[in-house]
């Protein structure tokens, strides 16, 4: 029998909600094919401690995403990356999921920064090209694509789009293999105000396609995470050939992956991580030409999305871990530096309901009572 209990609403009232029975979503049989996908990957933190990572469960996770067919894209802003995820603990993930990755032939790609920086006016160009090349060393040492991310020490030190021309063309003269570079806007991380040397992003576009352009034999693809698609729509059109569009974009990849007119964005999705199986069943749909497969499997976890990165974004990655645990993933909803009050007991609650409505809850019997224990550790914490 489906199980009730009762949910927090905004006004203060507790409102009874019923689970329903649980979609069985199916495994790929064969690698996906249709779109290049990866989930930007959480970390489970350890059970009794907020600043460790409980590595068995971390590991774990991602072989639930290759079992999926989808790719991980590791150590990034999910998993806490600057906020929670420093560089030593970074440098180990990369290691570890990595060769993880060459055990089941998993798909990867590492984040590569400059973090391990401290965060003052002092930092130089110089110093960000360093700060790159030590972390693009690492992941290329341990056989890992590169994600180049976003630089905060960057946004910092740059004075203009010469000085971003200059750090990735620095960077990218480097690298072993092509990299996917990174725009991520300041909705996610406002110390990236102004990236690529100016705060229009028309004119940031153009500095960022200039460097795509010039180094196009480096360059896989670009993931932006701007929550824009007509922005991304318009970037997708000025890429080079054979340059990928990795949708960053947790509102609106439902269309842009899609596509139109035979053009579309591949992806690299922090949301991927919470809607994995259903993610994986719209792109075994796509593989096989059912787009309302796909539409069935995917448009139903965009309002849950939404939800999950209101503002402010950064928050998101509380709900992408409540998921994980309200679906056994991790014995206790616990993240880094005690990010699991980020968000309310009410926003928790719709995550609960919305997960439920797109089939994401795959034991919700023990959903339920995950639930539970997360509400009266939040009128706990309300009480003290």
């Amino acid at each position: 029998m489906p199980r009730t209990l009762k949910l927090p609403r905004a006004d203060g009232s507790l409102a009874p909600y019923t689970v329903r029975e649980p979609r069985m979503w199916p495994a790929p049989t064969a690698p996906i094919r249709s779109r290049v996908a990866y989930a930007a990957a959480h970390v489970v933190s350890d059970p009794h401690s907020d600043a460790a990572v409980d590595w068995d469960a971390t590991l774990a996770y991602r072989r639930h995403l290759w079992s999926l067919g989808l790719g991980v894209a590791e150590a990034m802003d999910t998993a806490q990356r600057g906020m929670g995820l420093d560089w030593p603990l970074a440098r180990e993930l990369i290691s570890r999921s990595v060769a993880e990755a060459r055990a089941v032939d998993g798909l990867i790609a590492c984040g590569a920064g400059t973090d391990q920086l401290a965060p003052d006016a002092g930092v130089t160009l110089d110093d960000v090209e360093r700060a790159y090349a030590e972390q693009v060393g690492h992941v290329e040492e341990q056989g890992g694509r590169v994600v180049l991310m976003a630089s905060r020490a960057l946004a910092r030190a740059g004075r203009g789009p010469d000085d971003y021309r200059r750090a990735y063309g620095t960077i990218l003269r480097q690298v072993r293999r092509p990299v996917i570079l990174h725009w991520l806007g300041d909705m996610f991380d406002p110390q990236l105000t102004g990236y690529w040397g100016t705060s229009d992003v028309g004119a940031a576009m153009d500095v960022c396609l200039e460097i795509i352009a010039e180094h196009r034999a480096k360059v896989d693809g670009i993931k932006i995470s701007l929550l824009d698609p007509n922005l991304e729509i318009e970037m997708r059109a000025r890429m080079p050939q054979g340059v990928r569009m990795y949708t960053g974009d947790d509102f609106n990849y439902h269309r842009l992956i899609l596509g139109e007119n035979g053009v579309h964005s591949d992806a690299l999705l922090g949301i991927f991580d919470a809607i994995a199986p259903a993610a994986s069943a719209a792109l075994q749909a796509l593989d096989r030409g059912d787009v309302a497969g796909y539409r069935a499997a995917l448009e139903p976890t965009v309002p849950l999305s939404r939800h999950i990165f209101e503002p402010p974004a950064y928050a998101y990655k509380t709900g992408i871990v409540f998921l994980a645990y309200l679906n056994g993933h991790q014995k206790r909803f616990r993240m880094l530096a005690g990010a699991e009050s980020g968000r309310s007991a009410v926003h928790l609650a719709e995550v609960f309901r919305l997960a439920d409505g797109a089939g994401l809850l795959a034991d919700p019997e023990g959903a339920v009572e995950r639930m539970e224990r997360v509400l009266e550790w939040t009128q706990s914490r309300a009480s003290v």
